[in-house]
């Protein structure tokens, strides 16, 4: 991975966002939660182990990984999925999988900073982060 990915971002602009909560069924009341919410991300590594800490003023959410390996996450939405995080073109590929449905997070670097694209369906939705 990327050592560039490590340290701790704030969120700067978002695109698209509600939509895309909406697609993964949150309902009306967490995508108003979920909008307000201007989240940090500290990204961490200890040897192989990745960590990924979301904090938000209503919630925090933090995952710990190998990567390419299977792991199971519960989001800051409470779905519970199967996802596994690989690394491509010198990003990171986030793929969460639950009840037959599945959503990917990429992470890549752009110009400083930390660009995060969700795709499920047809609906996409981009957040940028710099760096804290």
């Amino acid at each position: 991975m990327s050592e560039q990915f490590l340290g701790t971002w704030k969120l700067i602009s978002s695109e698209n966002f509600d939509e895309y909560m909406k697609e993964l069924g949150v309902s009306f009341a967490q995508r108003k939660l979920g909008s307000l919410a201007k989240p940090k991300i500290i990204i961490t590594m200890d040897k192989d182990l990745i960590t990924i800490r979301t904090e938000t003023s209503f919630k925090v959410n933090e995952i710990s990984f190998r990567l390419g390996q299977e792991f199971e996450e519960i989001t800051l939405d409470n779905r519970k999925a199967k996802s596994v995080i690989t690394t491509e073109n010198g990003g990171l590929i986030h793929v969460q999988k639950w009840n037959g449905n599945h959503t990917t997070i990429k992470r890549k670097l752009v110009q400083g900073k930390m660009v995060l694209e969700y795709a499920m369906n047809d609906i996409i939705c981009t957040r940028v982060y710099e760096r804290a």
